[in-house]
């Protein structure tokens, strides 16, 4: 099956760069709804060279990491189907070590753990998992499974929900130069702010920050206790290069090549600075989280 914007002009330049892509999985078709007509739509970019790449190029040139990072949108369909294309796409070319999610909690790995020793999944894998009903099951539930059917160990990247309450009420900076620049956490506290709408009381706002480079700190550790080669699939602000894990894999002093792929949506700005690659999918329309908030 074609791609819906693996044609004309852009379906030469992709075969062009990399070559026949007979040995990949088909690529799914997008299932957003805004910007279906954008240049953008589809391209994957080396930001690195600022060259684009081909998906074929992008399967290889992550299937060499021991390490592969990538950062979505929770709530797009698109980044989970490109997640579980890609997942598929790279155990086709060597064995998958593990996955990791920032939707499971530790008091999650034993059930993941016993699933992954049944030979048939049950029918009801959520209660099974006792998946969190804040993360769509829709969206992450395909992934899931495959990673249970091919026998890739999932294991659970965030915090324990007490944890959580513990970072929060009693916040203190996790050790390390590269996730405690000032410019680093200048920025975290920013994003913090804006993405509770304004409407936190200052006062909260570095606790909020505890919270956030706790979980970044879990996820780097986990990381590098997964069965390599790993893949990780967290929100990009998680993801990302100059604030998130890569800067706690640093502190902890990891070995090896981390690649970071972020997913966005187009018209979103995406530097060298913050990723490795970035693949434009299709954007969901604009909604006023904050106007919602604020009622």
């Amino acid at each position: 099956m074609r791609h819906p914007v693996l044609t004309g002009s852009v379906l030469g330049l992709l075969l062009m760069l990399g070559g026949c892509q007979a040995s990949l999985p088909p690529l799914p078709a997008w299932q957003a709804s805004e910007g279906r007509q954008d240049a953008e739509l589809g391209q994957i970019r080396d930001l690195a060279s600022g060259q684009l790449i081909s998906p074929a190029q992008l399967v290889r040139q992550l299937a060499d990491a021991p390490r592969v990072l990538v950062g979505e949108k929770h709530d797009n369909p698109d980044h989970h189907a490109l997640q579980l294309w890609l997942m598929r796409a790279l155990q086709a070319r060597r064995a998958q070590g593990s996955l990791l999610l920032e939707m499971l909690q530790p008091e999650q790995q034993a059930r993941a753990d016993a699933l992954a020793g049944q030979a048939q999944l049950p029918q009801d894998l959520p209660k099974a998992l006792a998946w969190e009903q804040g993360w769509d099951w829709q969206l992450y539930g395909p992934i899931v499974r495959e990673a249970l059917q091919q026998h890739v160990p999932l294991l659970a990247a965030n915090l324990s929900p007490s944890e959580v309450r513990q970072a929060y009420g009693q916040p203190t900076s996790v050790p390390g130069q590269h996730s405690n620049a000032p410019q680093v956490k200048a920025a975290l506290l920013e994003q913090v702010r804006q993405g509770h709408c304004g409407l936190l009381p200052e006062s909260q706002l570095p606790a909020m920050l505890a919270v956030q480079q706790q979980r970044d700190r879990r996820i780097a550790e986990r990381l590098l206790a997964a069965p390599q080669p790993a893949l990780l699939l967290t929100g990009a602000y998680h993801a990302r290069k100059d604030l998130g894990v890569p800067l706690h894999l640093a502190d902890l002093g990891a070995k090896g090549q981390s690649a970071v792929l972020l997913l966005a949506e187009v018209g979103e700005v995406v530097t060298p600075g913050m990723a490795d690659y970035v693949w434009y999918t299709a954007a969901l329309p604009e909604q006023d989280y904050c106007a919602q908030l604020r009622r």
